[in-house]
């Protein structure tokens, strides 16, 4: 069996990055262990080596990397202190401390904490590091040639240069974060969407079948009995039909079985039933969780006389649902996971469906669709002699208000009640 190398390359890549998204001190550990060595080492070959308190002293300067994204300006106050420390007391004689600890400690500060803690912080480790370099009587007067490192033109541009990076480091994260969180978003609004539909077909499907279909074979079954025992019932059934008629019986029979095991498979995943009523507007809860588990906040509010059984007629009750369907819809397309109020009222004369969402959520993309949506609510309240309100808000948001008439209970025009979009 042959390995792709680069297969292998890249399953070892996810491998070493889950290591690391798992156990983020591994990196500030191997950090502040490989700059130990290097300092340990460095000191180790002078000649004469220095004292063993000495080496370990300076050593211990990376220790507080250990602790660089919990407390970053902490770090970076630790290392400011051990600068100066060093530089005072100077445990190795003829060793100054550079600026590679400082630079570490200024970027761990940019990086993980806010710039309004960073910057100060790092202003500040500056103007001591160069006080501190002045007053110990090491720092050089510029001249021509001159790349000492330990002047206060080369602190300011190493640790300006620190902090710059990290602070653009941290936004790549926090962009980065947000993506994250959008994808996710997403794929939740995605699977919902898809989960709904394949549910909505399912059901559409088997309330077909059962009926249009059940509804004739058992006519057949019912009438081919009758003239079963209408023909037992004649003097010795002349024809031979009644043989016949049985056969047809058993097959309607055989057939209204199969079609109950098809219905079975055709039902929905979750157990629900698959020859339910048609929605109304009592089952609007339903979109409302559609809408919630795509991360919207949803109120919804319908007066109780509508959701009695009765109030309405079962076609104005199924295009009031699929107008507040379809205007949920296109909230999820063009605003995301933002606050949606849905309210379905009845006035003396009219039953009256409002919905309004927030301003878009950040960083949602509208998704691109038919441009059939608010056309098809058009023609549902056209068909009940109703009317449609559509615009924006103040604030950003969208506002949608269907009135339908009461006394146009029945549509006017031809229309297919169980079209609409699924949210």
């Amino acid at each position: 069996m042959t390995t792709d190398p680069a297969a292998a390359a890249r399953r070892l890549t996810h491998r070493c990055a889950d290591l690391l998204a798992r156990r983020p001190w591994l990196p500030d550990a191997a950090l502040g262990a490989g700059l130990t060595a290097f300092d340990v080492l460095t000191l180790l070959a002078r000649d004469p080596a220095p004292s063993a308190a000495g080496t370990v002293l300076w050593g211990a300067q990376t220790v507080p990397l250990l602790w660089r994204r919990h407390r970053p300006v902490a770090v970076l106050a630790a290392m400011t202190a051990a600068f100066v420390l060093f530089a005072a007391a100077d445990p190795v004689p003829g060793k100054t401390p550079g600026p590679y600890l400082l630079l570490l400690g200024v970027y761990a500060a940019a990086r993980y904490a806010p710039a309004a803690r960073s910057a100060p912080a790092a202003a500040l480790a500056l103007a001591t590091a160069v006080a501190t370099d002045l007053l110990c009587g090491r720092a050089l007067p510029a001249h021509l040639g001159s790349v000492e490192p330990i002047s206060a033109t080369t602190y300011t541009v190493f640790l300006t240069t620190a902090w710059f990076l990290g602070r653009g480091r941290r936004r790549i994260g926090v962009q980065a974060g947000r993506l994250r969180l959008l994808n996710a978003r997403l794929r939740a609004e995605r699977e919902a969407n898809a989960r709904q539909a394949v549910l909505t077909e399912r059901a559409r499907i088997a309330r077909d079948l059962h009926d249009v279909v059940a509804h004739h074979i058992s006519a057949i079954a019912v009438q081919a009995r009758a003239t079963g025992e209408a023909l037992a019932g004649e003097s010795g059934d002349p024809g031979g039909g009644r043989p016949g008629v049985e056969r047809i019986a058993r097959t309607a029979d055989t057939a209204l079985v199969e079609m109950r095991r098809i219905l079975g498979l055709l039902a929905p995943a979750d157990g629900a039933e698959v020859l339910a009523p048609e929605p109304s507007l009592a089952h609007l809860d339903r979109l409302a969780s559609v809408l919630e588990a795509a991360g919207c906040r949803v109120t919804a509010s319908v007066d109780d006389a509508l959701a009695a059984p009765g109030a309405l007629t079962a076609a104005l009750q199924l295009s009031a649902y699929r107008v507040a369907q379809e205007a949920l819809t296109n909230v999820l397309k063009h605003a995301g996971p933002t606050r949606v109020r849905i309210e379905a009222r009845r006035t003396a004369d009219a039953l009256t469906l409002l919905v309004e969402n927030g301003p878009p959520a950040p960083g949602h993309r509208p998704v691109p669709g038919s441009g059939r949506g608010l056309l098809g609510i058009r023609e549902r309240a056209a068909a009940f002699d109703g009317t449609v309100h559509a615009g924006p808000r103040d604030d950003g948001g969208w506002r949608l208000s269907v009135a339908l008439p009461l006394e146009a209970d029945t549509p006017s025009g031809v229309l297919d009640p169980a079209a609409g979009a699924v949210p």
